[in-house]
């Protein structure tokens, strides 16, 4: 037997076998005061994998210990900051290997890697840190937050911000009730230049041989399988495909819900509908691989205590889709000369909060809020807080039980994308659109050959 195959049918399968919320899960090793975190980095490329290294190995009591890529030219890059970190290019031989010298994993590889590593990991006893979005797909995200309910596990969502001064400020006025009861909020990722990060498609018609430095096929793990294409998806442009990313509104989506999020207490949505782009919608080949560049997602919660009646419509506003011009208003009226790129606003009876994204909270009108004052957060790391967590501390801010729920309320954004101008209900409990069942299908992927994940 191949070792490819080895690996995928017997450690991998053994990781993997355990149904969702398993009680075999093995618990986390328990780590004294005068000892450190065994930490092993997944993914160490590009902006994010080489910024999540470097936070880790700042925590005085985290060692990483254990390093791992599909590309070879990142692997060794990475391996200058650790030399001593053992090196591996397959993250299923990577938890083989290590087995109990591994306390906790960080996961910084596309979208479509995120639950199948994530599920391994916890279903070894692994405490997990992965990056936004949580999954690919909302089924992935309802398995990965109730894998993660195991007991002794930590884990924490990379949505770096929520644990800024900015972000924590927002939730602490949304929970005080500062501006009213809620009536509306408003997201939007407009960012100018982000254009390049948004491909129009389609599918290159040619391939060629992936570099020597980078292992394709483990590149690729479950999605479909495709010749490489240069500067196409490696390293950069992976998230316009939909096999492998889930769009600008999974990738921000995560960051400007957060706070919204958590300081109304949201639960799962009751429906979903979402508008894009004529020129994509109209064509075929691009439906079929990429994401469109522009989208209006809106969504309809149960309304609760903060907010002003029975549901409350949260909108998503991206590429050549902006904020309506009575949204825009409110931060004109402010002094805003262009309303901020990435921002939630929230409406309420009382006024407005702006949050825009990494900066923080804005109470409007300035001069009917100007004697409120803001709290003194103590500063905090998203990645340290998360190791403490392992080491004993407290529950990290944006553990799985949170934003897993909320990461699968984004996610069926996508869904909706790809069945434009139909608002489609939802029924939560059951996992399914009961009055679109056609829609249901892209609640889950299909897994390539080998690399099928139990309990998706």
């Amino acid at each position: 037997m191949k070792r490819k195959d080895f690996l995928h049918l017997g450690a991998a399968t053994a990781l993997w076998s355990l149904a969702p919320g398993c009680t075999s899960t093995p618990l986390p090793r328990r780590i004294s005061p005068n000892e450190s975190l065994n930490h092993a980095c997944i993914g160490v490329g590009g902006m994010m994998g080489g910024n999540d290294l470097k936070q880790f190995l700042q925590h005085p009591r985290c060692r990483v210990v254990a390093l791992c890529d599909v590309d070879r030219e990142q692997l060794d890059k990475a391996a200058v900051l650790v030399p001593e970190a053992r090196r591996y290019a397959d993250w299923r031989e990577m938890l083989e290997q290590e087995g109990s010298r591994i306390d906790s994993v960080s996961i910084t590889v596309p979208d479509h890697m995120h639950a199948p590593i994530a599920l391994a990991a916890l279903r070894a006893g692994k405490h997990v840190y992965c990056q936004k979005p949580l999954c690919h797909d909302v089924a992935e995200c309802r398995a990965l937050t109730r894998a993660a309910s195991a007991p002794g596990l930590v884990t924490q969502l990379g949505t770096q911000h929520a644990s800024g001064a900015g972000d924590r400020q927002a939730v602490d006025w949304l929970r005080s009730g500062v501006i009213g009861k809620v009536r509306r909020i408003v997201l939007c990722a407009n960012r100018p230049g982000a254009e390049k990060y948004r491909l129009a498609g389609p599918r290159p018609s040619t391939g060629a041989p992936a570099p020597a430095h980078l292992n394709w096929d483990l590149w690729l793990g479950t999605a479909p399988e495709r010749p490489f294409a240069p500067d196409v998806y490696h390293p950069a442009q992976w998230r316009s495909w939909q096999d492998f990313g889930t769009g600008w509104s999974g990738d921000i989506g995560c960051h400007l819900f957060d706070a919204v999020w958590k300081g109304l207490d949201l639960q799962a949505p009751l429906s979903v509908r979402a508008s894009v782009q004529e020129s994509w919608k109209t064509s075929p080949e691009r439906r079929a691989d990429t994401w469109p560049q522009t989208n209006h997602i809106t969504w309809v919660f149960p309304g609760n205590r903060w907010t002003a009646g029975p549901e409350l419509t949260v909108e998503w506003y991206d590429g050549e889709a902006f904020p309506p011009d009575d949204i825009q208003a409110l931060a004109r009226e402010e002094g805003f000369k262009t309303y901020p790129g990435e921002a939630a606003m929230v409406v309420g009876t009382e006024g407005a909060l702006l949050l825009p994204h990494t900066s923080g909270a804005r109470l409007l009108p300035r001069a009917k809020f100007a004697s409120v004052v803001r709290t003194a957060f103590s500063p905090r790391n998203h990645y340290h807080h998360f190791v403490d967590g392992c080491l004993g501390g407290e529950t990290p801010e944006s553990n799985f039980s949170r934003s897993g729920p909320m990461s699968e309320a984004i996610l069926l954004g996508t869904v909706a994308i790809r069945v434009p101008d139909t608002t489609l209900l939802w029924d939560a409990a059951g996992m399914r659109f009961p009055q679109h069942p056609t829609a249901d299908r892209f609640l889950r992927r299909s897994y390539r050959r080998g690399w099928r994940v139990r309990g998706v």
